[in-house]
């Protein structure tokens, strides 16, 4: 099993959800943070005075997979998430040791 990370613009999860849906993904876990990249954050005008924003908003999806369907997951997180600028995001692939669904007690590639 693969756990699939991605940092994504909050405005992309709409479409990463519903590639995730296509695929046959059947749940993920969505956590709003903030961070920095290359772009070192951005400087934004708010009336009138310039400020430095250090930390941008991004949206952190994680997704529990089989091996089997880990890169297929991982193709469509960048082609929905993908606006051609500077802050996309990035996507992390780690094995998963273990796995258990609470209720049933089921582990491993059953509980997901």
């Amino acid at each position: 099993m693969k756990m699939v990370m991605a940092v994504i613009k909050p405005f992309k999860l709409e479409e990463v959800r519903e590639a995730m849906t296509s695929l046959g993904v059947q749940g993920l876990t969505v956590t709003e943070v903030k961070g920095f990249g290359r772009q070192k954050g951005q400087t934004e005008i708010y009336r009138g005075a310039e400020y430095s924003v250090s930390f941008l908003p991004k949206v952190k999806i994680e997704v529990a997979v089989p091996d089997t369907l880990a890169e297929r997951v991982v193709e469509a997180i960048q082609k929905a998430a993908n606006t051609g600028k500077i802050g996309d995001g990035k996507i992390f692939v780690y094995d998963l040791e273990h796995a258990v669904r609470i209720r049933t007690g089921e582990t491993n590639s059953d509980a997901l």
